[in-house]
């Protein structure tokens, strides 16, 4: 296969160097450069630095910050300051600070398969949570899933900039105002958010919701549309018109 541009760079943060060093193989089969970290702290100062496509992340890393606490930080932080003392909660960050969080795609590797725990790995922001032991094969085409899914380009059919009420949601920049202030949204929140805006007024099942938003080779729960939903309606509050239609999904205006 031939290699990827350069850019397309991939994070491993992986204390098991056996674990660590499989992923990094088979992803590098495929032409990815793959950049690896064995705790928190040193996967965060190679995400600051690198800028890269998606980064993978185990629950149980040692040290100060184990998984959940790297989700944290990487939605929480602006880009530019991952590393170093941790940044109060919440979208807009330190009084004052307007700056949205990064949103690299995230995929967490986790021996815990409790619903508890994957519900809370999505609602930090995940955009998937694949359970140890895992097929490095399956894994490949999850991190491919993903790329596709936040590197397509905008349909020309989708609005530049659409507002609902005091939402205003510009596609082109991947960027979302809630009464002028930026909220930041995990990459599968926004993905949705954007396919419910493409069928404004349509009553959506979860499942054209997750073929739409996710693709349709997305492996997975139908619940996960629920928690995204769930992230939406509290990030964005009630300015965003976003009805549960019983017995079918959901509906957007």
């Amino acid at each position: 296969m031939a290699m990827v541009a350069g850019e397309d760079t991939l994070v491993v943060i992986e204390d098991d160097h056996h674990i660590s060093d499989l992923v990094a193989m088979y992803l590098r089969r495929d032409g990815f450069r793959v950049l690896q970290a064995d705790d928190g702290e040193a996967g965060l100062a190679l995400v600051e630095r690198e800028h890269p496509k998606l980064v993978i992340v185990d629950v149980g890393l040692p040290g100060d910050l184990d998984g959940f606490d790297v989700c944290r930080r990487l939605r929480q932080a602006p880009p530019a300051s991952l590393s170093g003392p941790s940044r109060p909660s919440g979208p807009s960050g330190p009084a004052g600070s307007a700056q949205p969080a990064t949103t690299v795609p995230l995929m967490i590797l986790s021996a815990r398969d409790d619903e508890v725990d994957r519900v809370l790995g999505f609602e930090l922001g995940a955009d998937d949570y694949v359970t140890k032991p895992f097929s490095a094969r399956e894994l490949v085409a999850r991190v491919h899933a993903i790329l596709r899914r936040t590197g397509a380009p905008q349909t020309s059919e989708r609005p530049p900039v659409v507002e609902l009420g005091g939402i205003t949601i510009d596609s082109g920049r991947r960027e979302v105002r809630r009464n002028g202030d930026p909220v930041a949204l995990a990459t599968r929140e926004f993905e949705l958010l954007a396919y419910l805006v493409d069928n404004l007024g349509l009553a959506l099942s979860r499942r054209q919701l997750l073929n739409g938003a996710w693709g349709d080779d997305w492996y997975g729960d139908e619940r996960t549309v629920d928690v995204h939903v769930r992230q939406l309606r509290k990030k964005l509050g009630d300015d965003l018109p976003l009805a549960t239609v019983w017995g079918v999904g959901y509906r957007l205006g």
